[in-house]
């Protein structure tokens, strides 16, 4: 099992800027991609970014292009997506995921473990 808790969220206005964080602890062997999710009410989940072990591979959702950064720390089995310029089309719930095989990495379904997510709303 891998245990996945995300920090960061909150509100701000748009053009501001947020720092999500999350930190994973278990079997973190399995946390080969990183990667985060979003999703807004009445919206299925959607990519947003993912990192390999390496750091050398982060498709982005076109979305956030230029906007967002992810990143990781492996020493502390920790993601990071710094989040600037924001819209207020960028409002939902977070979600960070891990899993064991860089393949798919923009897909639900290559993500074995889940955080429970958080809420970042930008006000226009």
């Amino acid at each position: 099992q891998v245990q996945l808790v995300e920090s960061g969220g909150g509100s701000v206005q748009a053009g501001g800027s947020l720092r999500l964080s999350c930190a994973a602890s278990g079997r973190t062997f399995s946390t080969l991609i990183m990667a985060w999710f979003r999703q807004a009410p009445g919206k299925q989940r959607e990519f947003v970014a993912a990192i390999n072990w390496s750091g050398d591979n982060t498709p982005y959702a076109d979305s956030v292009k230029g906007r967002f950064t992810i990143s990781r720390d492996n020493a502390k089995n920790t993601v990071y997506l710094q989040m600037n310029s924001l819209k207020a089309e960028d409002t939902a719930v977070y979600y960070c995921a891990v899993g064991p095989v860089a393949f798919r990495m923009a897909q639900t379904t290559s993500y074995a473990y889940w955080g429970q997510g958080t809420q970042v709303t930008v006000s226009s």
